[in-house]
């Protein structure tokens, strides 16, 4: 399946359908959910980084459960805002789950995400580092899907 840009994406979901924000971090992937007014972005799970058939197959039973439509990743520019090899390899991540789940997808800047919600946590909820390991990767795809539906509101 192609990647949209988010205002084609949110124009070819049903009403009622939800997007999935997708944090592919190095140990697991952070899965966010919208809700079905796409105006608020709400971290859902994660689900551990292995096989891409076995991470899909478990996000496209949470899209089937969660009636989501489509699915924004994390796309990580260069600090300079150029597209370099990892966001190449996300792109190509992204397409390659895009097509095993049959959702189409969309890409958004997801630079600094992980470290701004790291920040918060540890400034605003004095979170241990064990604990933020265990929510950051899903509180960065409701940081990224978040930003998404803002900017295509």
């Amino acid at each position: 399946m192609p990647l949209f840009n988010i205002p084609e994406l949110r124009s070819a979901l049903r009403p009622g359908q939800r997007l999935m924000g997708i944090d592919p971090g190095q140990k697991t992937i952070g899965i966010a959910l919208s809700d079905v007014s796409l105006m608020l972005a709400s971290p859902c799970t994660t689900v551990r980084r292995r096989k891409l058939s076995l991470v899909a197959a478990e996000i496209a039973e949470l899209a089937r459960k969660h009636d989501v439509g489509g699915l924004v990743g994390g796309l990580p520019l260069s600090l300079d805002g150029s597209f370099g090899p990892a966001a190449q390899a996300a792109r190509d991540w992204m397409m390659n789950l895009s097509q095993q789940v049959g959702l189409p997808a969309a890409m958004w800047d997801e630079r600094l995400s992980s470290s701004a919600v790291n920040r918060m946590l540890i400034q605003d909820v004095d979170m241990t580092r064990q604990r933020r390991e265990q929510v950051v990767d899903k509180l960065a795809a409701a940081y990224i899907l978040q930003a998404a539906l803002d900017a295509s509101a």
